[in-house]
């Protein structure tokens, strides 16, 4: 078989190849004996992955970076194998080198890896021809296959040894198939598997007191752990139990509190769930929120606690479509699940009607928006009409959001209207008679880290529906409606559909196993490791394996950064808003700093964020403030990581408390911000009227309903840049703001001119034409 025959074959697909590969070997294995150990390693490299992980699952080549092995230059000591044989010419060498792309032995590693093996036999041919001396061995080989002394086969163990040198994976595939063998989750948390725990699931909807009744066991307990989703739920868990007597402790990613007056460790403690401790024994664990165990980006900080927590008893807490996987994940551990269902404690109903207009607002009504540009809309539109709003969305510090909380919630206060994103749906403790959802289409991440337009999910829209008349507010029955009449049937069959169970719990590599990765392969970035280790990743039906994108992100922005590995690692976990380019160069610069050895005092960081800083002049301004706020943040999370080179958390967490109050005053503020931003260009407004996304989701409720049980409206949207909003035109603003995606804007043009074309020609039939144009009459020898 000839050379360009071996890489015609090397290109065939891989199932085709894989079809063909054992009755390959086998037809060649009678005329040349069995292949070499270190051979057979590579020629099963394909087969071994498939059959680890139940036959589905080949290596994705594209991910092994070629490394450089440069030719040879002259010898000090001279061309021995010259001197020991003959100078070659290179005309026969490269005759010699191709023909040994015929042999049995480099064809079988072609069998196995096809693209690896283009790449390494060219690599092999151009290291022999540019070199200019050879090592004594391979030019000693290449003498005789010259004077037919010996067989191109004899070239093989040269060219294998180049191969692994441009490829180290190759000599490491076994290892890192088992470093990365994710099937067996519970096995990794030891101490929790020593002891046999008690699971409690408190099942039930949003104010249904599932959660009070956990904490409730927490309180009277020994010792115990609260693990909740947000900063704000461990923030008032550590305020309540204090309050209560039962001293607890705090612990985020950017803080730890203690208070105990010597320092020492209370018997209780509230973390944040990426900060929850599997090796200290509690009798009382509380998981709020467990079905978040299914999202695609923290998903795995839940799986953590919930199979390595060393509790005697476990409190879950969450929606019932979480019961049957948490059931199945602790029967592979040997527990059984207790499930406790909770009612609503109060009423809520949807009502029959939608608000249609911002006149018919009432004290007590929540004006849900998925975008900041709806939030300045509706604020504007509300101060217009001589009422006073609150204001809440994700960005937005956790000092600010509770202070817009408790301005909503004072009954003598004049705020009577609150606009907020689906950011109160946890963490904050609301009085709201009436929840009024300005939109039903919310963009999302999908597992891929992909964009998506999409109604919102039951289980979005029943969390947020569920704040209207909560059992500790002075509303004591719900309502529910939307903006426009036309989205209200589509939330009413929204909130009727069941909860789609929840399948799979995520999963997210060690700083351990990367390490082990990186001593395999020394040369790849850290990007390209993960990239590596979830490819080879083989996980149970049971769990996948969290989107790590924004690791990677972060990864690839310090890549070219000289710090150590777990250090990198660290630092590319570190919490940040990729969205923000500010947040962005303060983590190049930290890490910057950190492999400089210089330390990132108090003085430096006053110096890096400008201190002291402006109030808010407009929208704009109040941006950049909420970026250094997660900037500050920034540098408190890395402040527990690395104390020694992040020395000043007490003084920065006192200016992030005066930047706070800064923000507060913002937002306090903010239609007068808007009103500024408008006037200088900084904000265009004009082309989002009251209720402009709910007449788009009413429009696009029919394909819902199409695509319904499926991910609806599921078209990836690309983020487009952010120019002056001033600057673009209404189809560019609906499409940078997520109403509408390219695709559909292309449908929508190719609607528009197919009604044009259509409307044209009626009036050209009917002898009639447009304006300002006339009817050449056809001459007989027009054509």
């Amino acid at each position: 078989m000839s050379f360009s025959r071996a890489l015609l074959w090397a290109r065939l697909p891989a199932g085709r190849q894989a079809g063909h590969r054992a009755a390959i070997c086998s037809a060649l294995r009678p005329h040349f004996g069995p292949f070499p150990g270190v051979l057979g390693q590579v020629s099963v490299l394909a087969t071994a992955s498939s059959s680890a992980s139940g036959g589905s699952k080949i290596p994705n080549t594209s991910l092994f970076v070629p490394l450089t092995v440069k030719p040879q230059g002259p010898s000090a000591d001279g061309d021995v194998g010259a001197e020991l044989t003959r100078p070659l010419d290179k005309s026969e060498w490269r005759q010699r080198v191709v023909s040994a792309g015929t042999t049995p032995y480099i064809f079988s590693f072609c069998v196995s890896t096809a693209r690896l093996f283009h790449q390494a036999f060219i690599s092999f041919r151009n290291y022999i021809m540019q070199s200019h001396s050879l090592d004594v061995d391979i030019h000693i080989v290449l003498n005789d296959i010259c004077f037919g002394a010996a067989h191109a086969d004899d070239l093989f163990p040269f060219f294998l040894r180049h191969a692994k040198q441009i490829f180290p994976v190759l000599d490491c595939t076994d290892d890192l198939r088992k470093i990365s063998d994710l099937r067996i989750p519970p096995n990794w948390y030891p101490d929790a598997r020593a002891m046999q725990r008690k699971i409690i699931f408190h099942s039930g909807p949003t104010n249904s007191g599932k959660t009070y009744h956990a904490i409730q066991k927490y309180f009277s307990a020994k010792s115990g752990v609260y693990c909740g989703p947000l900063k704000l739920l461990a923030h008032e868990i550590f305020e309540k139990s204090n309050a209560a007597g039962v001293p607890c402790d705090l612990v985020t990613g950017e803080e730890r509190v203690t208070v105990q007056p010597n320092g020492k460790q209370a018997s209780h403690v509230s973390c944040t769930v990426e900060m929850c401790s599997v090796t200290t024994p509690y009798e009382v664990a509380v998981i709020d929120e467990i079905q978040m165990i299914r999202d695609p980006a923290r998903g795995w900080a839940w799986t953590r606690a919930l199979l390595g927590l060393c509790a005697e008893e476990v409190h879950l807490c969450g929606e019932p479509a979480a019961i049957d996987l948490v059931t199945e994940l602790m029967y592979t551990t040997g527990e059984e699940v207790e499930v406790r269902d909770y009612k609503r404690l109060t009423p809520i109903s949807v009502l029959d009607h939608a608000l249609e207009s911002l006149d018919n607002l009432r004290p007590g009504d929540c004006i849900v928006c998925f975008s900041k540009n709806d939030i300045y809309s509706v604020s504007r539109q509300i101060e217009i009409r001589g009422l006073e709003s609150a204001v809440i969305y994700g960005s937005l510090p956790p000092g600010t959001k509770l202070a817009q909380a408790k301005k909503f919630n004072d009954p003598n206060d004049p705020c009577k209207i609150l606009v907020a994103t689906d950011a109160i749906g946890m963490g904050l403790n609301l009085s709201i008679r009436r929840i009024i959802f300005y939109s039903l289409i919310k963009p999302s991440i999908n597992e891929k880290g992909e964009r998506e337009l999409e109604p919102i999910t039951t289980s979005q829209a029943l969390q947020i529906a569920g704040r209207a008349g909560r059992f500790s507010s002075r509303f004591k029955e719900g309502e529910v409606t939307t903006m426009n009449h036309e989205d209200l049937s589509l939330l009413k069959e929204i909130l009727k559909r069941p909860v789609d169970p929840i399948r799979a719990a995520g999963l997210h590599p060690t700083a351990e196993q990367i390490e082990m990765f990186a001593y395999h392969l020394p040369d790849a970035t850290l990007s390209n490791l993960i990239d590596i280790f979830v490819d080879f990743s083989q996980v149970d039906g049971q769990y996948f394996v969290c989107n790590m994108d924004d690791f990677k992100f972060s990864a690839e922005l310090i890549q070219h950064i000289p710090l150590s590995l777990r250090v990198r690692y660290v630092f590319c976990t570190a919490p940040i808003n990729k969205k923000q380019p500010f947040v962005c160069s303060s983590l190049l610069q930290f890490a910057r700093q950190y492999s400089r050895n210089e330390p990132l005092t108090f003085a430096w960081l006053r110096r890096y964020i400008k201190w002291p800083l402006l109030p808010p002049k407009n929208i704009k301004d109040l941006m950049d403030l909420e970026a250094v706020h997660d900037v500050l943040d920034l540098y408190l999370w890395l402040s527990y990581r690395f104390m020694d080179m992040f020395p000043d958390a007490s003084l920065i967490r006192d200016l992030q408390k005066e930047l706070d109050g800064i923000i507060q005053d913002g937002v306090h503020n903010i239609t007068k911000l808007i009103k500024m931003s408008e006037t200088h260009k900084l904000l265009n407004l004009e082309g989002f009227p009251s209720g402009s996304q709910s007449r788009l989701s009413g429009t696009l409720k029919s394909q819902a309903r199409r695509t319904r049980g499926t991910k609806a409206l599921g078209s990836k949207a690309t983020e487009p840049p952010s120019p002056d909003a001033g600057e673009l035109s209404l189809a560019s603003r609906l499409v940078q703001q997520g109403l509408l995606t390219p695709d559909m804007l292309k449908q929508l043009e190719k609607e528009w001119m197919t009604q044009q074309t259509e409307h044209n020609k009626e009036k050209t039939e009917s002898g009639t034409h447009p304006k300002g144009t006339r009817r050449k009459k056809k001459e007989p020898d027009s054509d």
